[in-house]
């Protein structure tokens, strides 16, 4: 099978970070690229990429029409802050590394981190929506199952089953402004089309729910599948 994905070899992973980081590749820039394709069903690569231009749009409240020119400033913007902001930040990270904090960060990941994600994730449960809809019971996601990696617990509803992810934030994100990547939006559609039900995103601040209209979205799901 041809493929058409350029080689970017070692800078990938710069180019990667930092697109990831500044947001550079979001729908809301460069329009839902999986849902778009699925519409075009292109048997060509040229098919496919006329027929994006054509029909291309950021998502959000002001959608704008893609063009060559707007990646082409993409990639202006993603080159200004790998080398102005990126750059810098890593040789100071690099200058100033020691031994001692790849210990540290290693035990941090592996003890720390785990114990706080596994505390939130029990508070965001037990203290959060098992008292809000106290005849669901939610339980964390077999690690075998195919969308374990995407799904934290689920509930059953009937004969059917919602899952939840839960994301911790701090107190000066924005959640309002987070979009699922391509690949976790296939993830959840294929998890509804094997379970039933939807997928919900909670997010955790200090183990609290902080989108609380996320369990207005959940008692519809239940509604619906209760029917």
């Amino acid at each position: 099978m041809d493929k058409y994905s350029m080689n970017f070899g070692k800078k990938e992973r710069v180019l990667n970070y930092a697109c990831q980081t500044y947001q550079l590749s979001r729908p809301n820039k460069v329009g839902a690229v999986m849902a778009l394709i699925r519409d075009c069903q292109p048997s060509s690569f040229e098919e496919w990429q006329s027929w994006y231009f054509e029909n291309a749009h950021t998502t959000g409240k002001n959608p704008t029409k893609i063009t060559i020119e707007s990646l082409h400033e993409l990639g202006e913007r993603l080159y200004a802050k790998i080398t102005e902001v990126v750059i810098p930040e890593w040789e100071t990270a690099f200058r100033e590394l020691t031994e001692q904090d790849c210990i540290d960060y290693i035990y941090n990941l592996t003890i720390n981190r785990t114990y706080d994600g596994y505390i939130r994730e029990k508070s965001v449960i037990n203290d959060g929506l098992a008292k809000v809809f106290p005849n669901i019971k939610f339980e964390e996601s077999d690690p075998e199952l195919d969308h374990a990696g995407d799904i934290d617990y689920i509930a059953k509803i009937g004969d059917k089953t919602i899952g939840v992810q839960i994301k911790p934030i701090t107190a000066s994100a924005n959640f309002g402004s987070y979009s699922l990547t391509e690949r976790m939006k296939a993830s959840f559609e294929s998890f509804k089309e094997q379970y039933g039900g939807n997928v919900f995103i909670v997010f955790s601040l200090d183990g609290e729910i902080a989108n609380k209209e996320v369990i207005s979205h959940i008692q519809s799901e239940i509604d619906r599948l209760s029917n």
